[in-house]
């Protein structure tokens, strides 16, 4: 139960309760909605963000240009959003670059996901629910049990109505869901996969917030190093020992199988190609988006990590420094002794002392026989020009690529077929072949000669067909 204080204290300070009640509230919720919740873009610079911001003001304030609605740039309104007061926004600069970056934070997205839970839906299911509970039920109460007869029992039951449906289906009576049925599992399965992106990022903050604790305690340690590392280890220890933490763990090793990957990859296949429900096509590639940000929740906690290693090398650095405040004192003492240097040696009567090094000449080394090699190597593959094919329509190979980028996560692989599913070709022959061209740093185009694919597309009313060898983007 919440009590008053506690409510009267939120509304003062809590960002999301701040969000609701901003004047902007509405082009905040959109524009961020849409770019961060919707798309599940992660981490985006300053320029990107700024850009698409940019042409979102430009349409709102397109309708009465005399007097805008939002006068103010993009640049103004991102910092006013990542601002300490508004924290709907998180700016920070990422290892490696010098650029600003942005990334929406779990305030706001709490904002977000009470907004868009007050319109109205056309359908509420409660079937799948009432099942999933039951189900949940289920596993806590069996898996928390310790006598061995009644889990027989259970896994009995079990076995026997799985023979039952068996049976039936052996007699040709086969039970398949209705279109309200699906519905409403679909509903619900679209729900939980959105509400899984936005855990990650909470998680992720919190996280971000042991992290920042470590830096802190780094910066302020006073005590010796091996105490320090004794503490920062066991912060470590303590992340990945939490419930938090264990949990996390646990829903990244599931999704990382490889056997998993391949059968969420089947399932959501299947369940998109079904016409009794409303598929929502940025759920086809889901599991992708589950991994990227499982992937940003993980690099959060190497970052404590990475504070282990730069505080090493920070003691590396202080020792090498000592080595040389050493080599300056001598370098000074040698100057100093410059003018009058102590006396030391022999004295002779002779004008020098001749000296013979008798291995001074080099050896005699034989020089190896040349060879001659008449023959031109073989020539390699003319590489085909095919700006001449581009040019006779445009094509344009950012939006291709941003495409690939679109539907296939980084470290991972799609075939052109699949992409050409989500994005129809929209300029023929020349765009299949914009494909094959592309040269990214971050995508690699590859083909393979022993398999085949057909790739249809409309050329004005006449729908044609492209036999090509089977394509594989990959994205590093």
């Amino acid at each position: 139960m919440v009590e008053y204080g506690e409510i009267a204290r939120l509304r003062d300070r809590h960002p999301a309760w701040r969000l609701l009640r901003a004047g902007n509230a509405a082009l905040v919720l959109s524009f961020l909605g849409r770019f961060f919740v919707d798309e599940n873009h992660g981490a985006t610079s300053a320029n990107v963000l700024a850009s698409a911001l940019d042409d979102e003001l430009y349409a709102l304030n397109s309708a009465d240009p005399e007097q805008p609605r939002y006068p103010r740039t993009a640049t103004d309104y991102l910092e006013d959003w990542a601002a300490t007061e508004a924290g709907w926004l998180r700016r920070f600069y990422p290892l490696g670059s010098d650029e600003v970056h942005y990334d929406a934070t779990p305030a706001f997205e709490k904002a977000h996901s009470w907004v868009t839970g007050l319109q109205i839906r056309a359908f509420v299911g409660t079937e799948s629910r009432l099942h999933t509970v039951v189900e949940l039920l289920r596993q806590i109460v069996h898996g928390t049990e310790t006598d061995p007869e009644v889990r027989l029992a259970e896994l009995r039951r079990r076995r026997a109505a799985i023979d039952r449906e068996i049976a039936d289906v052996e007699a040709g009576t086969v039970t398949i869901l209705d279109r309200v049925a699906l519905r409403d599992r679909y509903q619900q399965f679209a729900s939980t996969a959105r509400e899984l992106l936005s855990d990650f990022r909470e998680v992720e903050e919190n996280f971000r917030g042991l992290d920042r604790a470590a830096r802190e305690q780094i910066a302020a340690w006073q005590g010796s190093k091996g105490d320090l590392l004794a503490e920062l280890v066991g912060s470590r220890a303590d992340i990945n020992g939490s419930d938090q933490g264990r949990s996390f763990q646990a829903f990244y090793d599931f999704l990382l199988s490889e056997a998993r990957q391949d059968e969420l990859s089947a399932l959501l296949t299947q369940v998109q190609s079904l016409d009794e429900v409303e598929a929502d096509r940025r759920l086809r590639t889901i599991h992708h988006d589950w991994s990227e940000a499982a992937e940003r929740t993980q690099g959060t906690v190497r970052q404590i990590s990475e504070q282990l290693r730069r505080f090493l090398d920070d003691q590396v650095w202080l020792e090498n420094r000592r080595v040389i405040d050493l080599v300056r004192l001598v370098e000074t003492a040698a100057l100093t002794c410059r003018d009058s240097p102590p006396q030391f040696g022999l004295e002779i009567d002779e004008p020098g002392v001749p000296i013979a090094l008798p291995f001074e000449r080099p050896l005699y080394d034989a020089s190896p026989a040349a060879r001659v090699d008449s023959l031109l190597a073989p020539v390699d593959d003319e590489i085909v020009d095919v700006a001449a094919l581009l040019d006779q329509s445009f094509v344009d190979q950012a939006r291709l690529a941003g495409n690939i980028r679109s539907v296939v996560p980084e470290r991972s692989s799609a075939l052109l077929s699949d992409i050409i599913d989500l994005y129809p070709v929209e300029h023929g022959a020349a765009e299949i072949v914009g494909y094959l061209a592309l040269t990214d740093e971050d995508i690699d185009v590859t083909m393979d000669e022993d398999a085949e694919i057909l790739v249809e597309y409309t050329d004005g009313d006449v729908v044609r067909r492209a036999r090509l060898p089977q394509v594989t983007v990959t994205r590093r």
